[in-house]
């Protein structure tokens, strides 16, 4: 499942004849290595004249477009979920799957990861269960996965403090000697556009920035910060942001897995080299609604949602296959099924699932409790005994 190491600087196969990507007009410059109708371009040059190319096996092509099938159909379970009351709340990654796809897939076995409370294909990729977040958001636990054995910390609920955590983390991997090497380890923190208006994420740059630490800055801009959009949130687009810090910015197009993958495994092998800290913006687009709490239909319209599907991610990846002849009608036929048959069994584990005790909320509070928890506890246990043997 692309886990190799096809270098971006290796020669691409099946590619287009042409080496730069022209945006079209209204369109903004950012690399990409595959059109929205499949089309494959051989390199695309960043702003700083770096040179992005992949070059994967059919079957590393083939896994490309499992991993996004398979993470989006485990992703619209748990919102199906989620309606039907069998969890708290869901936060869905519907449109970001190649962003969070390519970018997962990039990484190294040794690199460690900071998400946000949305990553389910990075951690997909990393060879998390997809039942540990639904855990989570069902009230069960905490989400209890352990960050040191699969280099993927816990999800990250306050918005932007993750970024912080990794760069503490990552100043502690150059302390320890761990970088300036082909096999040093690299840190990647995720977060969205709406988190680059908060002081953790500038106070994260900062601090990357002089502690030279080896973190890439993954932020995936899906154009809404729950419901403000982009032009509220900044006035340049937000990679040109790490300039003012002193550490490259590049924009990639958040719908190409390719892409993504390239110019993250680039910018986290220039970290593991000791070069500091980047900024990755993943053009992208928020296809649902930020929660299953939030209506997008009161501050966007349906031509824009349109517009945006027809580049979707995982329709092009599908054209690309289908063109070259990499894969055919059975292929995708399977993966359908094995999507299918995983989301079925998600669904089934869930349920199967104990349904937490709601006075449960007050255990893990304080170690050894204290008075005023001992009186919410005690107040909220007369309140849901009052319900008992009524029809409510």
């Amino acid at each position: 499942m692309a886990k190799g190491d096809p270098g971006v600087t290796s020669r691409g196969r099946r590619a287009a004849p042409r080496s730069k990507r022209t945006a079209a007009a209204g369109e903004p410059e950012l690399v990409q290595l595959l059109t929205p109708t499949g089309e494959r371009i051989d390199s695309a040059i960043g702003p700083d004249g770096t040179e992005y190319r992949v070059d994967f096996t059919d079957e590393e092509y083939r896994g490309l477009y499992r991993d996004l099938v398979l993470v989006r159909k485990l992703d619209a379970e748990a919102t199906a979920l989620q309606r039907q009351g069998e969890l708290g709340l869901w936060a869905s990654l519907l449109g970001q799957e190649a962003a969070q796809v390519g970018s997962g897939r990039a990484l190294r076995t040794q690199d460690m990861a900071f998400p946000t409370y949305r990553e389910h294909g990075v951690l997909y990729c990393r060879g998390i269960d997809p039942i540990m977040p639904l855990g989570l958001f069902r009230g069960v636990d905490q989400g209890g996965w352990d960050p040191n054995e699969f280099k993927f910390n816990m999800y990250t609920i306050v918005i932007g403090a993750q970024t912080l955590h990794a760069t503490g983390y990552a100043m502690g991997v150059a302390m320890d000697g761990k970088t300036g090497t082909d096999d040093g380890e690299a840190v990647i923190a995720y977060f969205g556009d709406g988190a680059t208006s908060q002081g953790d994420v500038n106070e994260a740059f900062v601090w990357a920035s002089v502690f030279n630490a080896p973190l890439v800055f993954f932020c995936q801009n899906n154009q809404y910060a729950i419901s403000e959009p982009l032009e509220r949130q900044t006035r340049v687009p937000l990679y040109q942001r790490a300039g003012g810090f002193g550490f490259p910015g590049v924009r990639v197009d958040g719908n190409d897995v390719l892409a993504s993958y390239a110019v993250t495994r680039h910018a986290l092998d220039n970290a593991r080299l000791g070069q500091g800290p980047s900024l990755i913006e993943a053009y992208t687009y928020r296809m649902g609604a930020h929660t299953t709490s939030d209506d997008p239909t009161r501050y966007r319209i349906a031509s824009e949602v349109e517009a945006w599907q027809a580049k979707d991610p995982i329709a092009r990846m599908k054209a690309f296959l289908t063109n070259q002849q990499i894969a055919d009608a059975d292929f995708f036929a399977s993966v359908d099924e094995q999507a299918r048959t995983e989301s079925v069994h998600l669904r089934e584990r869930v349920l199967a699932m104990p349904n937490p005790e709601p006075v449960s909320m007050f255990d893990h509070v304080y170690p050894t409790g204290s008075p005023e928890l001992d009186e919410q506890r005690a107040q909220f246990s007369k309140y849901m005994e009052s319900f008992e043997g009524s029809a409510h």
